[in-house]
């Protein structure tokens, strides 16, 4: 039961008779908002409906308010009173709570599992490093958004695909093998100058390591082109096997995992530059195949394959969207690094090019991550002096805590990672205070059965009538709106600090409010509260990809 959409109603059709009657001019109706009031007394609902609506009725705010509270009919309301230039403020009767709440009962385990607006098939594709090296915080923070975005949307009845992108093309790869080549003779002594371009990881000196370790001198003396196609293929295999398995520790999983070679390999991106060419959009200049890119608002035009011949970078990202809509995705949500904001345009360009609305493509930046440890800022890893791993941060803070902390700011701001904060056991750290709420449900059932107690099929919940009983049915009735709204804006921080919110509502329930010991009927109906809360709990922690512990 959604008593906003009921109340919403209530005030349209009200609205309407009073335009019947006379007593109003007919007009166009403006969608009908509601918030909660700021202060109690001010009512549980309030509306600028007659004040929107007042331009195109023609007539005075408070008269369209009036008319409004004189043809109202609804069975929650107790009273409406008009405020200041003609906000409407609804004061509900007590029953509204509890029917809301049985409601809530009802659906159990799938309460906040919503059927969506559109059939829409979308796609979301976030981290998509290259194979290189180890995953940094950067990627966990794509990571833990792009994952959470999927179960949200999820949740919120979306259609939903998870992909990654590996790119296993191009330079970057053959200087990653170029590296493992270095490091390889460097193993058996041979003084080699290092790629100009290289990687100087360490994990480049543990794969040399490695395949010396189970090959031996197998590669040595073979030529150094054939030995450098091995190493490609060798550390490939190794770096992406060490990055699904770090994402995995992260929980983070995909449905599909789709390689760049493939593009190359089955001549697509010859394909998409040929119909590109084919409907106008391509040209030729300097001996290079450019992309109009200005006639899609781009602020200059961009090549797509060099003078030489090589495709760009740019013309693998063409034919990857190409594939992406050839597939049937009717939206593609792309999650990229700050660093990638600039290429937003061009990118858009090509799908426009490509004959789709650019608008089917939704490009979300996440701001830089800073890391902070006892106040100080934290540049280098103290393992390896080089950039702090995902790996690393999930052995210091853990794969919950790392995951809150990356999702609880919206991604348009910058992320100050408190380190201390993370691992603290207080009420300080969020995802210990939510976690310690779910623990804390879990230890009221277990005394129950310690009792004696079983739930009952059914409960009286007009008995919940305590400040603390109302202010946390009233958090767990947001709920489903909270995930349409928070899916709809692709916010999951929303999620994380309604949770959070709810955390803070259970702990004063459970500080005020006694469950053992009290009127039978009140134990039962408490008892569903708990229960209920417990749901969205961990129904909450799930779409955030957050463990909800028994125990503490």
């Amino acid at each position: 039961m959604d008593i906003k959409e009921i109340l919403a109603g209530a005030i349209k059709n009200a609205a309407l008779s009073a335009i019947a009657k006379g007593t109003i001019k007919e007009g166009e109706l403006p969608e009908v908002l509601l918030e909660v009031p700021p202060q109690k007394e001010f009512g549980d609902f309030a509306s600028n409906f007659a004040m929107q609506s007042a331009r195109t009725l023609k007539c005075n705010p408070r008269m369209v308010a009036q008319a409004v509270i004189d043809n109202l009919d609804c069975a929650y309301v107790e009273k409406a009173e008009i405020a200041g230039p003609g906000f409407i403020n609804f004061y509900l009767k007590d029953n509204w709570l509890s029917d809301m709440f049985a409601h809530i009962v009802e659906a159990g385990e799938n309460y906040g599992n919503l059927t969506a607006p559109s059939d829409e098939k979308i796609q979301i594709e976030y981290v998509s490093a290259n194979p290189t090296g180890p995953l940094h915080v950067g990627h966990g923070r794509g990571a833990a958004v792009g994952s959470s975005l999927a179960n949200l949307m999820k949740a919120a009845g979306y259609n939903v695909t998870r992909e990654y992108y590996i790119n296993d093309a191009g330079n970057q790869i053959n200087n990653l093998a170029a590296s493992v080549n270095a490091r390889y003779l460097e193993a058996f002594g041979i003084d080699v100058e290092f790629p100009e371009n290289g990687y100087h990881g360490h994990d480049i000196i543990d794969t040399a390591e490695r395949i010396k370790r189970i090959y031996g001198d197998k590669f040595l003396h073979m030529d150094e082109e054939k030995r450098i196609e091995e190493f490609r293929t060798i550390a490939l295999k190794e770096k992406l096997a060490a990055l699904k398995e770090d994402l995995e520790a992260f929980n983070v999983t995909y449905d599909v995992w789709f390689s760049e070679q493939t593009l190359h390999d089955g001549n697509k991106i010859k394909e998409a530059c040929d119909y590109l060419t084919e409907r106008g959009y391509m040209y030729e200049k300097d001996g290079a195949l450019w992309l109009k890119a200005t006639e899609y608002g781009d602020d200059k035009d961009r090549v797509v394959i060099r003078d030489n011949g090589v495709p760009t970078y740019f013309a693998a990202d063409i034919a990857y969207h190409r594939n992406k809509f050839e597939r049937g995705f009717d939206r593609v949500i792309n999650l990229w690094g700050a660093d990638h904001h600039g290429y937003i345009a061009r990118m858009k360009a090509a799908v426009g090019a490509l004959g789709y609305n650019p608008d089917q493509l939704e490009v979300l930046i996440l701001q830089m991550v800073s890391l902070y440890r006892n106040g100080e800022l934290v540049k280098m890893s103290k393992r390896t002096g080089q950039s702090v791993t995902l790996n690393e941060l999930i052995e210091e803070v853990g794969t919950d805590a790392a995951r809150f902390f990356f999702v609880m700011r919206s991604i348009d701001s910058q992320l100050d990672f408190d380190l201390t904060l993370a691992t603290e056991k207080s009420n300080e750290n969020p995802v210990y205070y939510i976690q310690y709420a779910h623990a804390r449900i879990c230890s009221i059932f277990r005394q129950l059965k310690e009792a004696g107690i079983e739930e009952a099929a059914s409960a009286d919940y007009s008995l919940l009538t305590e400040p603390t009983e109302t202010e946390l049915i009233k958090k767990l009735g947001e709920y489903p709106e909270l995930i349409a709204a928070a899916a709809k804006e692709r916010a999951v921080h929303r999620v994380a600090h309604y949770v959070h919110e709810l955390a803070g509502l259970f702990h004063s329930f459970y500080n005020q409010c006694r469950i053992l010991g009290v009127d039978p009927e009140l134990q039962q109906a408490r008892i569903k509260l708990v229960k209920a809360t417990q749901h969205v709990l961990r129904h909450a922690l799930g779409i955030l990809g957050v463990s909800a512990p028994e125990r503490m």
